[in-house]
């Protein structure tokens, strides 16, 4: 039995029943993402109510969306606030085929999700580069360091972290035995509790700092336990290279999973059509209203980061704890990224990996973006927020001074430049990540993820593991669907 057919089967309905729940498609105002074309008029003119409307298409919704279609229900739609979809991956279009990741875009071993889904649709993989050496700018000091693709980080202080990790699920932490204890401080107070030299302390706070966008002192303990736990428990591969997280990247850039499953869904995807308000959510049909209509349906998927979800009116209104939990739901992760591309990757016949980091200044960590055939070079970085002009001509300039330092002249002569920051492009990307702070999982962890009323909660906040990925985001959205589709069911059935 396949993955498909044995969701099915946990529905407690199959495909020929699924086949007989689907109704067509009600007339909406939108635009079509395989044709960009606008569609006039009323969005409810048939007054017909569809059987699913999903909010979001990030990987989240379109999955959702993706596994809907493919069970045979094709009453239903995706509405899009931006005028892509993605959501939180985008891709530069550097030219003749190739792209720079602007947000989300490694995989590594574990996340079979992701890993599944991108051979589905035919996108290959290949790995990140690393070989060479790692450099390391400090007050003005050049400094080289070998580097094999994996930590160096004490082998005792991993140990420990795993021990306490092995105890958090990362689908519940809140519930973990020590969950009070943890949630009681950050990830920053556990490490000055360790007596580390500042060489370590560096590297566990880049290395933090670059999976989740904070440093540790705004990172809960329990919430960066839970992550380790998601990838095996074990914390190298959740922090490394090879073996880690960051192993590969997706051939196209990572949003072209997005852009191939949109493309698949066709009209179903409204791209432009933010949801303003949401009502009769309890008893439904729910009525989902946005700037060109008002759409109808039996159960909506939200696919959004909870912080996005607070934009949205409800009418009633979501229960307190919800709402507040919502309101407060951290979006000061918005990162900012860079792409320096360069006519080859010069570094790489010095024996530089392309790695940098500094000590203190605007760039917390640059790598090796080129693409797969190496045809020309791209250095890509993760900006230090408030450390950079915001001008992109100034911040192209002094970044190019600081590559020149760790690489050479060579790097004083980029073709072209990319810069990304996520928590100023529109209002539908507060923020890339969500590093959670200490204190809120025992508060609120427990109205995350439950349905309520017609809504089913999605997103990569909301995954049972592989949260804050790409990987967690395609897993959220195959648990919506599935209750979806037993929403359907028990409604049919009834």
């Amino acid at each position: 039995m396949n993955k498909q057919n044995s969701s099915n089967a946990q529905v407690g309905i199959g495909r020929r029943q699924l086949l007989k729940l689907a109704s067509a498609t009600a007339t909406v105002t939108g635009t079509s993402v395989s044709t960009g074309r606008a569609f006039a008029g009323g969005a409810d003119k048939t007054g017909e109510i569809l059987d699913v409307v999903i909010i979001g298409a990030g990987l989240a919704g379109l999955t959702a969306a993706r596994d809907l279609k493919r069970a045979g229900c094709e009453s239903f739609l995706v509405l899009e606030a931006r005028d892509r979809v993605g959501g939180r991956t985008l891709n530069h279009d550097l030219g003749k085929g190739y792209f720079s990741e602007a947000g989300g875009q490694w995989i590594g071993p574990g996340q079979t999700a992701i890993a599944d889904l991108a051979r589905e649709l035919g996108v290959g993989t290949f790995p990140t580069y690393y070989r060479g050496k790692y450099v390391l700018l400090a007050n003005g000091v050049r400094a080289t360091v070998e580097f094999d693709g994996s930590l160096s980080t004490d082998p005792k202080l991993r140990h420990e972290l795993e021990e306490m990790a092995r105890t958090v699920p990362t689908a519940a932490p809140w519930t973990a035995p020590r969950a009070a204890e943890f949630d009681a401080m950050s990830y920053g107070d556990w490490l000055a509790s360790k007596n580390l030299s500042t060489e370590e302390q560096f590297n566990l706070s880049l290395l933090a700092q670059a999976t989740t966008g904070v440093p540790p002192s705004k990172l809960g303990l329990l919430h960066y336990l839970s992550l380790i736990n998601s990838a095996s428990n074990h914390y190298e591969q959740l922090e490394g290279i090879k073996g880690g997280a960051q192993e590969s990247r997706i051939s196209g850039g990572s949003q072209i999973l997005s852009i191939k499953m949109a493309e698949a869904l066709g009209d179903k995807v409204r791209l432009s059509s933010p949801v303003l308000r949401i009502e009769n959510w309890q008893d439904g049909p729910a009525a989902i209203h946005t700037p060109k209509g008002v759409i109808r349906a039996r159960s909506v998927i939200v696919a959004l980061s909870p912080s996005l979800c607070h934009q949205i009116a409800f009418e009633p209104q979501l229960p307190e704890k919800r709402r507040e939990m919502q309101r407060r739901f951290p979006a000061y992760a918005p990162m900012r990224k860079t792409a320096h591309v360069y006519k080859k990757a010069f570094w790489r016949d010095k024996g530089l990996s392309g790695l940098i980091t500094q000590l203190k200044g605007p760039v917390q960590w640059a790598y090796d973006n080129s693409p797969e055939d190496v045809s020309f070079g791209v250095i890509s970085a993760f900006i230090n927020n408030g450390a950079l002009p915001s001008d992109p001509k100034s911040a192209e300039a002094e970044l190019t001074q600081i590559y020149a330092q760790a690489l050479g002249e060579e790097a004083l002569h980029p073709v072209a430049f990319y810069d990304h920051d996520w928590g100023k492009v529109d209002r539908w990307s507060l923020s890339c990540t969500s590093p959670i702070p200490p204190g809120f999982l025992t508060k609120y962890g427990d109205v995350l993820k439950p349905s309520i009323g017609r809504l089913i909660w999605a997103g990569t906040e909301t995954a049972d593991i592989w949260i804050t990925t790409m990987d967690g985001a395609i897993r959220s959205g195959h648990k919506a669907a599935l209750q979806a589709l037993q929403a359907v069911a028990a409604k049919r059935a009834a």
